[in-house]
């Protein structure tokens, strides 16, 4: 049997009503054993061990940070079990790495999850896989899914596809009442009004020439979605990845309702910083301006937005290799996202951990109607993030097998979730010292 490890002042993220603080843990293997009251100035602590257990292995923990695992609100899996791009296993590894212990998938897949016996996929725990159904048959907004019978079957809620339903079907679907109080995912984007652009209609891409996209593509559909939430105060409606500034002003003005999510990537690039030939150019939606990345950051401070998505959409290394203009937009990086962010906002930002743990986990609870999650003694669902870690993977470590993830803004960079409960304890990356 394994020695236990005593994390000694290890950083606590407890749950969304906690405030930081510094505690000493106790983990026997994936099991999240016991916080102990922090002991008196010289004193060492004790932790009961039953009968036959080894003494704690102790280390030295004040610059790691603990909390619970971190919530995926929605990304694409097109298929599970032959994927050149990612399988569901692939998928699976790569979640647990970037400390991801939830991830909600959407109904786009081949074929399309628009039925019962498409919504059977399943993680094995603690990992936690949500499977959103389909609004419509297809995703083709043309007839009605079987909603009723979807959430029956366990779908955590009903999704569109990348642009607006039909207004009339999206009324008529929501009126049925067949919903209830699960949360409907739909995207304020008209593809109609994008006009085929690359990246938005902002000066820094008309200097370089690209096709743009025009701020009315989202503004407008936007504008309609919260009217249709006014006349249907009792549907929990959701709105998949605003990416404008006014787009965050226009929902400011309605203090946050209905929630809203934003890509984690819109949050580090925008087009006067990202060079053209890089990955993660071409979004949907179109990747915006300096000012567009700002203002999402600021409606996630205020609460304005309600939870950063991965929208992981990988590409296999062939299609990656296609002219930008001919292949699928989208990026994969579960692993990227808490490093990345926390490099931004709070090493060289103005964020706490704390902050950043409500938009990657405990807002993302709330859009997927769950509970917000919690360290709790006994729990698998938590993961130690050293922020001074060197970030990536070696060669052939990455367990994704996307090729289309981006390159960091920067370069090289820090930040590593170095153990959770989601793995077994030989995968950490965590240095323990030999037990005495």
């Amino acid at each position: 049997m394994s020695a236990p490890l005593l994390l000694r002042q290890v950083n606590l993220l407890e749950g969304p009503h906690s405030p930081e603080r510094r505690a000493d843990v106790l983990l026997e293997g994936q099991s999240l054993r016991a916080i102990l009251a922090s002991p008196v100035a010289g004193e060492s602590p004790t932790p009961d061990t039953a009968a036959g257990h080894p003494s704690p292995v102790q280390l030295e923990a004040s610059h790691l940070w603990l909390g619970p695992a971190l919530v995926d609100p929605h990304s694409v899996l097109e298929d599970p079990w032959l994927g050149r791009a990612e399988t569901l296993s692939s998928l699976a590894h790569a979640a647990r790495s970037g400390g991801y212990g939830t991830v909600a998938l959407l109904p786009w897949a081949r074929p399309w999850r628009d039925r019962p016996e498409n919504l059977m996929l399943t993680w094995p725990e603690p990992l936690r896989l949500l499977l959103w159904g389909s609004f419509s048959q297809g995703g083709e907004d043309g007839e009605l899914a079987a909603h009723a019978d979807q959430l029956a079957a366990g779908a955590c809620g009903l999704a569109g596809s990348a642009t607006l339903p039909p207004l009339a079907l999206l009324e008529r679907g929501l009126r049925l009442g067949e919903t209830g109080r699960h949360p409907v995912l739909v995207a304020p984007r008209d593809r109609s009004l994008t006009q085929q652009g690359f990246v938005r209609e902002r000066v820094e891409a008309l200097r370089g020439g690209w096709p743009v996209d025009p701020v009315i593509s989202e503004l407008l559909p936007l504008q309609s979605l919260l009217a249709l939430a006014d006349a249907l105060p009792e549907a929990s409606l959701r709105l998949m990845n605003l990416s404008t500034a006014e787009g965050v002003e226009r929902l400011r003005q309605r203090r946050g309702q209905p929630q809203a999510s934003v890509g984690w990537w819109h949050l580090l690039a925008d087009s006067g910083s990202l060079d053209p030939a890089a990955e993660g150019w071409r979004m949907v939606p179109s990747l915006g301006g300096p000012a567009d990345r700002e203002a999402l950051i600021a409606g996630l401070a205020d609460g304005t937005l309600s939870a950063v998505a991965v929208q992981h959409e990988a590409l296999d290394a062939e299609e990656r290799l296609l002219p930008l203009d001919q292949r699928r937009p989208g990026l994969a990086g579960h692993g990227l996202v808490l490093p990345l962010l926390w490099q931004a906002l709070v090493a060289e930002g103005t964020w706490s951990a704390r902050q950043l743990w409500r938009v990657l986990c405990w807002g993302p609870c709330g859009f997927l109607g769950l509970p917000p999650s919690r360290l709790e003694a006994g729990s698998s669902d938590w993961i130690l993030f050293d922020p001074g870690a060197p970030g990536g993977f070696g060669p052939g470590q990455d367990p994704s097998l996307a090729a289309n993830r981006p390159e960091p803004p920067q370069g090289a960079f820090r930040g590593q979730v170095v153990a959770s409960g989601l793995s077994d304890p030989k995968d950490w990356l965590l240095r323990v010292p030999p037990s005495s």
